[in-house]
């Protein structure tokens, strides 16, 4: 049985929703068994209020450009049912929870319940955790891509986690199955994605002597160990 997920990913105007920062981009693809299919939800809001000089440096939207946007309230119903009851899967989840459900609560709407929550920084963390974990660095790290990636943007930012989270679950191996009963028709917004190859991955100093200790505490009398 195929299993459905939903990756997200939000702009907004500064990093605090409960002093009135407000969304202003979001994107989500359609995960199946791990994988993006060509099904993905897109949308630039007006926030009803200014976006800062410095969020505009961070993705590059300023109030001109979303003044005859639609509001998130106008929008809300489009994208609770492209998300569904399905997990969430997002890079630093709970800030993007955290500004979805004070868009919620603004328009009396019940919150998304955070045991939804699939959090890729975690996941990083707990597989690299003496290592950068930010989405540039976990895409460097698995050779994806980011010369598109100039401002944050959501829906490119989604494009690119997906690809991260690929690797972080195993997900192209286990789902091999169903990428090869996937449609020929390739929609536009993976039009940019570069076709998957082989990935190698050079471990870092920090790594190689994590390594070694583990080495000697599990096999400490190792014979690459003695002397020749």
């Amino acid at each position: 049985m195929n299993k459905r997920s939903v990756l997200f990913d939000t702009e907004t105007t500064g990093v605090n929703p409960d002093q009135g920062d407000r969304i202003i981009e979001i994107a989500a693809i359609e995960l199946i068994n791990d994988l993006p299919t060509d099904k993905f939800y897109h949308v630039l809001l007006n926030p009803e209020r200014d976006i800062p000089i410095e969020a505009t440096k961070v993705h590059g939207f300023t109030l001109d450009d979303l003044k005859d946007k639609q509001k998130f309230k106008e929008i809300v119903d489009d994208f609770l049912n492209f998300i569904q009851d399905d997990p969430l899967v997002a890079h630093n989840a709970p800030f993007d929870f955290r500004f979805v459900n004070a868009e919620l609560n603004r328009i009396k709407r019940p919150p998304i319940s955070m045991d939804r929550m699939i959090d890729t920084l975690q996941l990083a963390r707990a597989k690299f955790p003496s290592s950068p974990n930010s989405l540039d660095a976990l895409c460097r790290r698995f050779s994806i891509d980011l010369s598109e990636r100039t401002t944050h943007n959501a829906l490119l930012d989604c494009k690119l986690l997906s690809e991260v989270y690929i690797q972080l679950t195993g997900g192209r191996q286990r789902g091999l199955g169903f990428a090869n009963q996937r449609s020929e028709k390739t929609s536009k917004v993976y039009q940019s994605i570069k076709k998957h190859t082989s990935i190698f991955i050079k471990p870092t100093k920090e790594e190689i002597e994590l390594h070694r200790e583990f080495l000697e505490k599990k096999i400490p009398n190792a014979l690459w160990n003695q002397e020749k």
